[in-house]
């Protein structure tokens, strides 16, 4: 369930009130007249089923609630409540197919900024991963995979493509390109500061690297490896199921690609920053591929469920005004 908490203009609450009251999904309507004061207005609260949430947030946004007072989303852990119950059963759909794209692209939004943490974040995960290169060290891999934030603008950027957001789209790409291109730089400067104190030598980069080195030679499979860790990462955001990212994060070389080129290219071993280059490239694709692909299948696929729901009056109908 989700809770949904508005400040709504006195002039417009019998509008909503009536909204909410006819869209099957709701439960617990509360009205508090004169409760907000900024802005100042009524404060409107109610549970719905997140299979109907998406469609009632549009509506809430049609009657302008959005810019003449606010549209808070909660989710609910626990709702302890027969009403509720009916409210969840006589939904349209399924809660865990139902996607809240105002939520999603928010969140991706969020994530998909340019600042000073991200960046930090996605320089030391090259960093780390630098260290898991020259030592060949599968571990320090895994962990600096974990690290990288660099899936909040992947997602960002297919989110923006489906809802047709230029701006979100140039904003994504700023933080993915900019971000890896500062990243590196600095994981270069890195492996030269570790080589003058005698850390870092070139014959470690050049080593055979039976652990590593598919890092700089990409194939197919590491276009395969991306697309599917894409469509379980976005999968992941869309039903709220967060702890899947530490696996996707963690099946695609994205940052340790990244590392190695910046090192190779600190060593002047342009083959292997060239090939770096290439299945960093790979990997962010097919994870923007596969993340488009998978919300136009998702909304493709919950629009044919909601046209076949039944009349309203009936079990399962959805009613709009």
């Amino acid at each position: 369930m989700l809770h949904l908490r508005l400040i709504v203009p006195a002039a417009t609450t019998d509008e909503v009130v009536t909204l909410l009251e006819s869209t099957v999904g709701t439960a617990h309507l509360v009205v508090l007249p004169g409760a907000a004061r900024s802005p100042a207005g009524d404060v409107v609260m109610c549970d719905v089923a997140r299979e109907a949430g998406d469609e009632l947030i549009k509506a809430l946004r049609r009657l302008g609630i959005d810019e003449s007072g606010a549209i808070s989303v909660e989710h609910l852990d626990l709702t302890l409540s027969s009403h509720a119950d009916k409210a969840e059963h006589e939904a349209p759909g399924d809660g865990a197919d139902a996607v809240l794209w105002e939520e999603l692209t928010e969140a991706t939004h969020e994530e998909s900024t340019f600042s000073i943490t991200y960046v930090s974040f996605l320089a030391l995960a090259t960093m780390l991963a630098a260290c898991g290169v020259m030592l060949d060290n599968a571990v320090l891999i895994v962990g600096a995979m974990a690290v990288g934030p660099e899936f909040g603008p992947l997602a960002g950027i297919s989110t923006a493509i489906v809802q047709r957001a230029p701006r979100l789209v140039a904003r994504s790409l700023w933080a993915l390109i900019g971000g890896f291109a500062l990243a590196m730089v600095i994981t270069a400067g890195f492996a030269w500061l570790l080589d003058a104190v005698g850390l870092f030598e070139q014959s470690m980069i050049e080593a055979e690297r039976p652990i590593t080195g598919f890092i700089w030679q990409p194939d197919w499979m590491s276009f395969i490896v991306a697309f599917l860790a894409g469509i379980a990462g976005t999968l992941s955001l869309t039903s709220a199921k967060s702890g899947a990212l530490i696996g996707v994060a963690i099946s695609v070389t994205t940052v340790p690609a990244a590392a190695n080129a910046a090192v190779a290219f600190s060593y002047s071993d342009y083959q292997q920053t060239i090939g770096s280059g290439q299945q960093l490239l790979a990997n962010l694709g097919g994870i923007v591929l596969a993340g488009t692909l998978t919300l136009l299948l998702e909304k493709a696929l919950w629009r044919a469920r909601r046209a076949q729901k039944p009349p309203a009056g009936t079990p399962g109908a959805s009613v709009r005004p």
